[in-house]
């Protein structure tokens, strides 16, 4: 029984990893309508900010200052702004596929630093060693699994929660109307580079908040983590779930996690030897198949973008579709 409950918290808590990082996308795509094809790259310096300033030292290797908890994970979430910063002022004025293709860029040039760069990032090996938050406090595997869950599902609901007000929020609606008509939100005096900018940088915090998370709980970070294919699953996350709706983007990240977990456990249980050396790749091919499925069947998600209920001159209250212009909305 222990057992059981210690995976379901193990499995709760990368879902949950995983779903701060879809929100962060879901505000730069689904309110703000930029592709950012480059998540793996932010959730990385997340994690990897986190690691240099709270992880031990390593003789020959920049980092380990051994910071707390409390001032490593933060300045780790700094620093993935600080890419996003770096990206965006340098790629915001693209737009749709050439976005998308420069972001992915970034991604793996970010990647191959950190394979490559043995100096600050320990190369290929990765680094090791850090200390996780009030581990040795509580000392016990089991409750320390329940307690870090505790933690990253407290985080999850602030971001949640966060997020919500902004959507709902005067600013909010200007990101939705930029994302509709960029030039009707100039018209109104509205600066949608800045905006874009502001709304870039913001999610890829978010990411990093999730990367940092990510280094804490395993106490390790690799170039192995930050494989291209940790993007495809959060755009897959957010696109079953449903771009535009916060609570789409969480239970997206909980179902194509379990999704990932189940297929690698049947294809290690029951899949003919020779066809688990290729299990990885299978799982690749089923995540674009539920990309490609969700975009067929049910391109808004399972659940669809809802603007709040506004009130017309007569009273009356409308709500506009998902993916439209709030300023066109029908009755």
């Amino acid at each position: 029984m222990i057992g059981l409950v210690s995976y379901l918290a193990f499995f709760a808590t990368m879902a949950s990893i995983l779903a701060i990082a879809t929100l962060g996308l879901n505000l730069q795509w689904g309110n703000t309508g930029l592709f950012n094809g480059g998540v793996v790259a932010f959730f990385g310096a997340g994690a990897y900010g986190t690691m240099l300033l709270g992880g031990h030292p390593e003789t020959g290797q920049f980092g380990g200052f051994q910071l707390p908890f409390v001032i490593a994970f933060p300045g780790g979430v700094l620093f993935a702004g600080l890419i996003a910063w770096i990206v965006g002022v340098l790629t915001l004025r693209l737009r749709h596929d050439y976005l998308a293709i420069a972001t992915f860029g970034v991604a793996v040039a970010f990647e191959a630093v950190t394979r490559n760069a043995e100096w600050l990032t320990g190369g290929a090996k990765g680094m090791r060693g850090f200390p996780r938050p009030l581990e040795a406090a509580i000392g016990d595997n089991f409750l320390y699994g329940l307690f870090f869950l505790g933690l990253v599902l407290t985080i999850l609901v602030a971001v949640y929660v966060g997020l919500e007000r902004l959507a709902h929020s005067p600013y909010g609606r200007v990101l939705r109307a930029i994302r509709e008509d960029e030039v009707a939100a100039r018209s109104l005096g509205k600066s949608p580079a800045r905006l874009r900018l502001e709304a870039f940088i913001a999610g890829s915090m978010i990411m990093g908040i999730a990367g940092g998370l990510y280094t804490a709980f395993y106490a390790f970070v690799s170039p192995q983590d930050l494989a291209p294919i940790l993007t495809f699953q959060v755009w897959a996350m957010l696109i079953v779930g449903g771009a535009g709706n916060n609570r789409g983007a969480v239970l997206g990240a909980f179902l194509i996690w379990a999704a990932w977990t189940l297929s690698g456990f049947a294809l290690s249980r029951f899949a003919p030897a020779a066809l688990q050396l290729h299990a990885g790749s299978i799982q690749y091919i089923l995540i674009g198949l539920v990309i490609v499925g969700m975009l067929l069947w049910r391109p808004q998600g399972l659940l669809p973008e809802r603007i709040r209920p506004t009130l017309t001159g007569k009273g009356a209250a409308r709500t506009s579709a998902p993916g439209e212009f709030q300023g066109g909305q029908n009755p």
